[in-house]
Order: C-alpha cells, then sequence, then structure tokens
C-alpha cells in the first residue's frame, strides 16, 4: 500500500481517511450531528448520509451558534488553473443545498493568483482564461444570486489586502513551511497567499460589524489552510470558521489519490465533455471491479468497492440509497456485469451533464450578478 501524501496542491498514495481524521486532528462527523441538521434542513442530503463528507471542525458549535439565533455563512473556494472536473463540485453542490436548507449567504472566493504562484508552468493569462470558465461552472450549479457573492483576489484586491496584512503579521515562515512544506527556495508570494485564502473566513464579520459564524465546505486536502487561519482569527477577534471535509473522487484510472485538472483528459470527467467523449472515457479507461471473463463474473461477482463507476454512483450521481443498494448487491453476486454498470453510470454523467450545460451557457449572462460589487 502506497503511503498516502496529502496537501493543498499534491494528493497520491493510497487514501486512508480513517488515517486523515487522526493526523489532521479531525472529528467524524456523527449520526448525532447529522439528527441536529436534520432537525433544521427536514432531510439529509446524500453527501453526508454516505459520510462522503466524512468529517469536521467545531461543526457542533456551528449548530449551537444557529440555534441561538447566530446565523453562519458559508464560504469555499476555487484556484483557477484549468478546467472543472466532476470531482470540482462535490463541495459546491453541498454549499448549494446548505444554501437553500439554511437559508444563508455564500461568499466564493476565486483566487485567481494562487495556482499561478505555485505553478511554474502556469502562466497569469492561463489562470485568467480558466477563471473565466471556472465562474460559468458554479452560477451553474444554481446558487442564489441574492445570497451569492463570488471574491477575486485580484479584483477585490483592495478589500482584501488590509485584512491579509493583519492575518499575515500573524504568521511566521516556520509556520507555513510546517504546514505546507515549503522551503528557502519557494517564492514570496505563495509564502503570502495563505494570508489571503484566510480574509473571506471573517470578511463577512468586517463589513457587516458583527462577529458571524462561518462554514467552510471543502476537500480534505485543503484543511492545512484553515489550521494557520482557525489559529489566527481568534487573535484578530473573530471566530474560528467550522469545516466540513469531503472525501476526493477518484480519477477514472482508479489509482489511488484524487480527481486533478493536472491529470490527462482520459483521467477525468469535464463538465464540458461531450456525451460521446463521456462514453470513450468510461468504457476505455474506468477501472472495474468486475472479473477478467463473463463466466467468472457470473460465478465470482465483482466488487463495487474498487469499482470507479460504482464509487461517481455513490458519490455524486446516484441519490436513491435504494436504487444504488440493489446496484451494489447485483454487481458483488454478479448479476449485474461491468458492461451494463458502465452504461448506467455513462447516462446518469450525461444526464447530468446535459443539465449543467444548458445551465453553464445561460451563466454567461448572469456573471456580473454574482461578483461581489463593492
Amino acid at each position: 500500500m502506497a503511503e498516502h501524501l496529502v496537501t493543498p496542491w499534491e494528493v497520491k498514495g493510497d487514501i486512508d481517511y480513517e488515517k486523515l481524521v487522526k493526523e489532521f486532528g479531525v472529528e467524524k462527523i456523527s449520526d448525532k450531528l447529522l439528527e441536529r441538521i436534520q432537525k433544521h434542513t427536514k432531510e439529509i442530503h446524500f453527501m453526508l448520509r454516505r459520510k462522503v463528507f466524512f468529517s469536521h471542525r467545531d461543526l457542533k458549535w456551528l449548530l449551537d451558534e444557529y440555534e441561538k439565533g447566530n446565523k453562519f455563512f458559508l464560504y469555499t473556494g476555487r484556484a483557477p488553473s484549468g478546467p472543472i472536473h466532476l470531482g470540482h463540485l462535490l463541495p459546491w453542490i453541498m454549499c448549494k443545498w446548505l444554501q437553500d436548507k439554511f437559508d444563508v449567504e455564500m461568499w466564493f472566493q476565486f483566487p485567481n493568483e494562487e495556482k499561478f504562484l505555485f505553478k511554474k508552468e502556469l502562466s497569469f493569462e492561463k489562470a485568467q482564461e480558466a477563471l473565466n470558465e471556472n465562474i460559468l461552472d458554479v452560477i451553474a450549479l444554481g446558487f442564489d444570486p441574492k445570497k451569492t457573492h463570488f471574491l477575486i483576489d485580484t479584483k477585490h484586491a483592495d478589500l482584501f489586502y488590509e485584512h491579509a496584512c493583519k492575518v499575515a503579521k500573524k504568521i511566521t515562515f516556520n509556520m507555513v513551511k510546517a504546514s505546507f512544506g515549503l522551503d528557502d527556495s519557494t517564492n514570496i508570494g505563495a509564502i503570502f497567499y495563505t494570508s489571503m485564502q484566510a480574509v473571506p473566513a471573517f470578511l463577512p464579520s468586517v463589513l457587516k460589524g458583527k462577529n458571524i459564524p462561518c462554514l467552510i465546505p471543502l476537500g480534505v486536502d485543503q484543511d492545512p489552510h484553515f489550521r494557520l487561519t482557525r489559529d489566527i482569527m481568534p487573535k484578530l477577534g473573530y471566530y474560528k470558521p467550522s469545516i466540513i471535509h469531503s472525501m476526493f473522487l477518484p480519477p477514472l484510472s482508479g489509482v489511488e489519490g484524487k480527481t486533478s485538472s493536472s491529470s490527462s483528459d482520459k483521467n477525468v470527467i469535464l463538465t464540458t465533455d461531450s456525451p460521446k467523449e463521456v462514453k470513450n472515457k468510461i468504457n476505455k479507461y474506468a477501472f472495474s471491479g468486475g472479473q477478467p471473463t463473463l463466466e467468472e463474473h457470473r460465478k465470482k461477482g465483482g466488487n463495487p468497492d474498487i469499482d470507479v463507476c460504482f464509487q461517481y454512483l455513490r458519490m455524486l450521481l446516484e441519490e436513491d440509497d435504494k436504487k444504488l443498494e440493489q446496484i451494489y448487491k447485483d454487481y458483488k453476486s454478479g448479476k449485474l456485469l461491468t458492461g451494463e454498470l458502465k452504461k448506467y453510470t455513462i447516462d446518469k454523467i450525461n444526464e447530468f451533464l446535459k443539465k449543467h450545460q444548458e445551465k453553464r451557457e445561460k451563466a454567461k449572462k448572469k456573471i456580473n450578478d454574482f461578483i461581489y460589487k463593492k
């Protein structure tokens, strides 16, 4: 088993989520916490039921505050570097659900300088092109423009900079080196960057002149940024942000890690893929938990726990628990064949993308509605 590596910029190896909980010092999202959420939402999102969002920091405290009448806001983001794939959508879909169910504002940060600073091969111009495209994918998910505010680091630099400086003064080089594995050859922009990412976690409190709780749904690899943020915010007079962490949607190859914008196109499903591209990618590249031959599969059954198509259904595409359970049983028994599972997954992806791409096209006329106006 390959030792896993999980940082904000690189995820590889065999991801052991139990081990990550201990390494990162986070707590599992318990059934008791889900029951508390359900009191307010009347239902539980399938990603929470299935532990796709599996751990948290201070979720209990956030619910305590909410029940006292201190409504939280949501914060998440996307550092543009390339196209959006299905794995990016997990925290954003959760944000949309939370926004609807709790009737709260969302602040979405586009740090359009981050990947430029951390990737030697990425030009600022390419990052900007990715930003313009990525914005469309977020809008297409259906956020309420009256309660959703896009923050673009370079566009809103005057809004960020004063507060980023206050954060930066509390962070030493040793702290960022320890958190992110930086060294003496790291450019100074990358060293400063986490100060910018911390700001949206308390910016609404600054703008509204009162302390407001913050909830950040994110991929667990982004947690190191916010460990520093959580240490520093009380020193500036603000609440620590609460966090819920999602698992990684696996790449099509089934190689452990997560889907990545830097992966080859054949290893990910992009939100802009055509039905034909989806079909070809799933049929050619999606790792199967099936047996080598039809006869063996009928006799021994497949392994849905390692099958990429099943994981895509479980984590993103199949909301019906009973349907998912039936697929699991049929595949494991050998009744459902690999080709049939792939076809079902292809149909589900294309059904999702057809709607998403229509909304994405319409989003081009809505961008200005979401950009925060100072």
